[in-house]
């Protein structure tokens, strides 16, 4: 029997992400002969594949795993392989029944679009591509993987690749330092595909150095013999090594100085944006640290120091953290704003995971980090498709263009305000809440030099991520209407709630988002239990926890829980939400002229806005000016020196050559015996000598 059960785990492990790669090899033939029929063929396939992976729960729960192996490379004895334990079972129910949603809503959202056969083909491509990144067993693998998601990403974010300008993003003619800030699709994707490839290079050439020692890819056989990591350790190279494997998940997760390109990515479909830019692929990067991660503290346990990784993955995740909750405070483009705040998320995400091998309790960081990613998933993919109906009903992407639109769709109303207070950390009812407030205290309790900096940059971010959400619910829903709505009405556009197709999606996630929350506590408690058995069962960390401190101040159902951290949670909470109340709901203050009336305000508000110029200077930096040189070797080089210089003198040498070779060609018999004659004498002189 237990043989019989561990067969059909194994097979579901497979299916997992072999399904949706089916869906997409049939997709096209089906297209062809029923474009309707692809909705229902994605959509099935999709809730096969989270079914596969719901079966795994069981397991997950008991600590367990399941590895499969089958010989891939046989010259260099390298598998191709399932791992399926309590990290990959958790990620891969995140990721399929979130994907299993996002297709029911696209069924709506997309309905009608002429190329609806190639956005179901990409979209089923990625899920798979993204499965196969959580449940292989070996880096190689996963590299197969991570290139099929950033194939299937480029592919999407330029979707609508005939650029018409209701597609773009960005302001129409706005410059900052002189570089255009409005993007099109097939831009955008260009710009996703390469930015993301720097850290992809840097990823292959981590993967190959540790290959290279270790003779191979395979995570547990990594663990299993830790000699190639002494050697390296030797060297210099384990470090390295691991920052470059990491560069990868920077460019993936859009972390510092690799973040410029998920703003843009905002031109592919809404659907896109919610499934790959918000719930999984940009979790990527997480998920790729959170695989490694116990492998290196687990080194640094045995004497094999690796403190720099986990300091540079921490530091990463805190700036990017701030960076991008400040400039989502002044963007006008709903779905930029949640873009921004999807990059300082996983920021947050980061900072856990990097503090983590910073502290003695591995597991807290590890844990916190982890949970924020589920909860994450669950809000901002909800808060993306709901700002995709908006768009939809609308047909604008400026919050400015909306307004007062909570009595005309209260659903969709309803539904952001619950996943926007997952957001922004509501107290006692909401994931995020609990997730963030697990993130605060595993800094703060982490002993390390940097606990108290990183400290106050999370509890600062906290403050301005409660700030922007607030703020983009009181432009969208309150107010009046803006001269785009009443306009509209004027034509005889009715504003109405979204189809059920469309709203059911994203309410079920925000309703999740308030339900787990209410119990919030029990759920991260039993995430840390699981994952307390995974690490020690698989990388020998343990977790050392005191008994709860019975002198305690706090309630007995927060017992526990970290006073300093519970308190800043609090107190972040009431301040961005009074903030973005008093601007932005209440309209107590007018932000404009809040901002004109002191040249300090006015000189942050147009740094935010203008990205810290940090996206100018990239494109001065890594197009402007290598395009300018470019053209300059052109113009002055290859046309003057090659084409104008060395190609016209070697023209005009060889035939000054011929004309002198052609002058000796007289056809008169006595002319060529005179020469062979005096070539003959002087021969016979020089022989004399």
């Amino acid at each position: 029997m237990a043989t019989e059960l561990m067969g059909f785990e194994i097979t579901s492990a497979w299916l997992i992400w072999m399904l949706p790669f089916a869906a997409a090899l049939i997709m096209p033939g089906i297209g062809k002969l029923s474009q309707n029929a692809t909705k229902y063929v994605a959509v099935g396939f999709a809730l096969m594949s989270a079914v596969s992976a719901a079966s795994l729960i069981p397991l997950a729960l008991e600590a367990g795993e399941v590895h499969s192996q089958l010989m891939w490379i046989e010259a260099l004895g390298i598998k191709a392989g399932v791992l399926a334990d309590p990290l990959s079972i958790i990620m891969a129910n995140v990721v399929a029944w979130i994907s299993f949603l996002i297709m029911i809503y696209s069924t709506g959202y997309m309905k009608g679009d002429k190329d609806i056969t190639r956005f179901w083909f990409w979209m089923m491509f990625f899920i798979g591509s993204m499965q196969l990144i959580v449940l292989s067993d070996n880096l190689l693998q996963v590299f197969f993987g991570w290139e099929g998601v950033g194939l299937a990403s480029y592919a999407l974010i330029s979707f609508w690749y005939r650029d018409k300008k209701k597609d773009h993003v960005g302001t129409e003619g706005r410059t900052v330092l002189g570089m255009l800030d409005y993007y099109s699709p097939t831009h955008a994707g260009m710009k996703a595909f390469i930015m993301t490839k720097v850290g992809d290079v840097m990823m292959i050439a981590g993967m190959l150095l540790i290959f290279l020692f270790a003779g191979t890819f395979g995570f547990k056989e990594l663990m299993g013999d830790t000699d190639w990591a002494t050697a390296m350790a030797a060297q210099g190279l384990l470090v390295p090594a691991f920052v470059l494997l990491f560069g990868g998940a920077m460019g993936k997760s859009a972390q510092f100085p690799l973040n410029e390109w998920l703003l843009e990515a905002m031109t592919g479909p809404t659907a896109v944006s919610a499934l790959i830019h918000a719930a999984t692929m940009v979790k990527a990067g997480v998920f790729l640290v959170a695989r490694i991660g116990p492998l290196v503290f687990a080194l640094g346990a045995a004497g094999i120091l690796a403190d720099q990784f986990f300091e540079i993955v921490a530091w990463t995740g805190a700036i990017t953290a701030l960076l991008l909750a400040t400039q989502g405070m002044v963007n006008p483009e709903i779905k930029k704003v949640l873009a921004y705040s999807t990059g300082s998320q996983i920021g947050y995400m980061m900072m856990a995971l990097g503090v983590a091998g910073l502290s003695h309790q591995y597991v807290d960081g590890y844990t916190a980090g982890f949970f924020h990613l589920i909860s994450h998933a669950m809000f901002k993919a909800s808060l993306f498709m709901a700002a995709g109906s908006l768009l939809h009903i609308v047909g604008s992407r400026f919050m400015t263009d909306m307004g007062g639109l909570r009595k005309h769709m209260k659903k969709t109303y309803a539904f952001m305000w619950a996943a926007g207070l997952g957001l922004m950390g509501a107290p006692f009812i909401t994931t995020g809440f609990w997730s963030k407030d697990a993130i605060f205290a595993a800094v703060y309790e982490s002993g390390n030099e940097w606990a108290l900096p990183l400290f106050i940059i999370a509890v600062l971010t906290a403050i301005i991520t409660a700030f922007y959400t607030t703020r983009m619910i009181g432009l969208v829903f309150f107010g009046k209407k803006s001269k785009h709505i009443e306009k509209m009405e004027e034509e005889g556009h009715h504003i109405h709630e979204a189809s059920v197709s469309m709203w059911v999606p994203y309410g079920i996630l925000a309703v999740l988002t308030i339900g787990i929350g209410i119990i919030g506590l029990s759920a991260e408690e039993g995430l840390h239990h699981t994952f307390e058995y995974y690490l020690k069962n698989s990388f020998g960390i343990y977790s050392s926890h005191a008994a709860a401190d019975e002198s305690s101040i706090l309630p007995e159902f927060l017992q526990g829980l970290n006073p300093v951290a519970l308190g800043a949670s609090l107190v972040a909470f009431a301040t961005g939400i009074g903030l973005g109340y008093i601007f932005y709901i209440g309209r107590w203050v007018d932000p404009v002229k809040f901002v004109n009336s002191n040249i300090f305000f006015y000189a942050i508000h147009k740094l935010f806005l203008n990205r810290w110029y940090l996206n100018a200077i990239v494109y001065w930096c890594f197009v402007t000016t290598p395009l300018w040189l470019a053209r300059g070797v052109s113009r002055y080089f290859e046309k003057t020196a090659i084409d104008y210089g060395m190609n016209d003198g070697v023209q005009k040498a060889v035939s000054w050559s011929a004309k002198v070779i052609q002058g000796t060609q007289t056809g008169v018999s006595q002319s060529y015996l005179f020469v062979f004659g005096a070539g003959l004498l002087f021969v016979v002189l020089i022989l004399l000598m």
